[in-house]
C-alpha cells in the first residue's frame, strides 16, 4: 500500500545502530544558531564565544556584505530558477567567474554550489575508467567520493608522504593521472607542500587537484590562497576553494586552463544538473573579494591569535597539533572525553566542537579550534585558561 509504514523489524534495525552510535560516543547532533555567524553567537538561547566557525575573516556578518546581499536581491531576486546551462547564469555569476579567474590569477573560473560539487566534478569529468586517482590519506571526504564515483583506479598515499606518491606515480601505467588533496587540512590545519606536488606532476605528467577551501582568503598577502603562499603556478593545477568559509557567503568554484573548465561545463553532472546558486549571492561575493583583498589587518590579527593560542596553551594530558593556520587541533584521543571537554568548554561559554571518526582516524578525537579575524587577544586567554584548568 502507498505510504505503508517499513515493518518494525527495520526499525529495530536502525535503532539498534544509533544505539550502537551512542556506545562508542560517535553520535553527532545539531544545536541552533539563533544570531548571524560570528565570534559571539547566541544557541539554543545561550550566549557563547565561538570557536567551531570556518569563518576565518569574520565576513559572514559583515554589514557590507549584508547590504551587498539587499542591493542583490532587488537587482536578481531570490532564486536563479534553473540551472546554468538552461537560464539559470545571470550576469551576477558570470561577472563573479570573471573576477575569481583574475583573483587567483587562472585563466577560467567556474562556479559551484559546494566545495562537494566542485570536487566531484572535477574529479569525475577528468577520470574514469583506465586512469588513476592518486590522495592523500586525510582528505576530505568529497575528494575520496569522487574517486569512487569515478570508478578510476584508487591509490591513498600516507599523509604528506611525497616519497611514496612518487612511486606510486612512477609504477602507474594509467591513462591518464590525478593527483588530489586538500591544500590546508581541514582537521589537522597542516599545508600541503604545493610546489613540491606541482614537481611531482610535471615528471610524471599528471594533473593537480589543489582542494583549497580552508586556505582561500587566509593564505597569502592578499589572500588568493595556497598558490600565493608559495609563489607558485603550473598549468598543471586545477584549483578549487569554497565562499562560505573565508569568503564569508556561500558556494565554491574551481578555476584552471579553458579546455579544463570548458569540459567541466560540458562533462561535470553536478554542475550540468544542478540549479545554479542565487545570483544575489554572486553579488555579494564580489564585496567579499574586496575586503578579501584590501583588509590586510584580519589575515595579520588571525596570524597574531594563532601564535598567541600556541604559546599558552599548554600541552599535558593533550597534544595540541603544529598548525600555523586557522584550524588548531587539540588531540585528545578517546571519543567520550573529547565529547566531556567540549561539553565543559560550553558550560563555562566557550564553543569548540568535538571531533570524531570517521571525520578523524579512529583514536585520534579532538578539539577543532577554528580561530577568526572577529576574534580578540581576550578570547583567546580565556579559551586558554579552560583548556589548562581541565589538563
Amino acid at each position: 500500500m502507498k505510504g505503508e509504514r517499513p515493518g518494525p523489524l527495520l526499525y529495530a534495525a536502525l535503532a539498534a545502530e544509533l544505539a550502537e552510535l551512542d556506545e562508542g560516543g560517535l553520535r553527532r547532533t545539531r544545536r541552533v544558531l539563533e544570531s548571524p555567524q560570528g565570534a559571539r553567537v547566541r544557541v539554543d538561547g545561550r550566549d557563547y564565544v565561538a570557536f567551531c566557525s570556518n569563518d576565518y575573516l569574520g565576513l559572514a556578518g559583515h554589514p557590507e556584505l549584508i547590504e551587498a546581499a539587499q542591493a542583490g536581491a532587488a537587482r536578481y531576486g531570490v532564486g536563479s530558477g534553473a540551472s546554468h546551462l538552461v537560464l539559470g547564469h545571470s550576469a551576477a555569476h558570470h561577472r563573479l567567474e570573471e573576477h575569481l579567474a583574475q583573483f587567483t590569477g587562472l585563466p577560467r573560473a567556474l562556479l559551484f554550489s559546494s566545495g562537494y560539487h566542485a570536487n566531484l566534478a572535477v574529479v569525475t569529468a577528468l577520470a574514469g575508467r583506465g586512469d588513476a586517482v592518486f590522495a592523500d590519506r586525510l582528505n576530505h571526504a568529497s575528494l575520496n567520493d569522487a574517486a569512487l564515483l569515478a570508478r578510476a583506479e584508487f591509490r591513498r598515499y600516507p599523509h604528506l608522504d611525497l616519497s611514496a606518491l612518487e612511486r606510486l606515480l612512477a609504477s602507474s601505467r594509467a591513462r591518464r593521472k590525478l593527483v588530489v588533496t586538500d591544500a590546508v587540512f581541514s582537521m589537522d590545519g597542516d599545508i600541503a607542500p604545493a610546489p613540491e606536488l606541482i614537481a611531482l606532476c610535471e615528471r610524471h605528467d599528471a594533473w593537480l587537484l589543489l582542494d583549497d577551501a580552508h586556505g582561500f582568503g587566509v593564505l597569502g598577502g592578499s589572500g588568493r590562497g595556497v598558490l600565493e603562499h608559495f609563489g607558485t603556478q603550473s598549468a598543471r593545477v586545477i584549483y578549487m576553494a569554497t565562499l562560505g568559509k573565508a569568503a564569508g557567503v556561500f558556494g565554491a568554484f574551481v578555476a584552471a586552463h579553458d579546455e579544463v573548465i570548458e569540459t567541466l561545463v560540458q562533462r561535470a553532472r553536478t554542475y550540468i544538473y544542478t540549479t545554479a546558486m542565487p545570483p544575489l549571492l554572486a553579488h555579494v561575493l564580489e564585496k567579499s573579494l574586496e575586503l578579501i583583498a584590501h583588509d590586510t589587518w584580519r589575515r595579520d590579527r588571525l596570524s597574531q591569535l594563532i601564535i598567541k593560542l600556541n604559546q599558552i596553551v599548554i600541552s599535558k594530558r593533550w597534544r595540541l597539533l603544529p598548525s600555523m593556520t586557522a584550524i588548531q587541533p587539540l588531540v585528545i584521543g578517546i571519543n567520550t572525553e573529547a565529547l566531556a571537554v567540549s561539553e565543559a568548554l560550553a558550560r563555562a561559554g566557550l564553543l569548540v566542537p568535538a571531533i570524531r571518526p570517521p571525520t578523524v582516524p579512529r583514536g585520534t578525537a579532538r578539539l577543532r579550534i577554528s580561530l577568526s579575524a572577529a576574534h580578540c587577544a581576550e578570547d583567546v586567554e580565556r579559551l586558554a585558561a579552560a583548556l589548562n584548568a581541565l589538563q
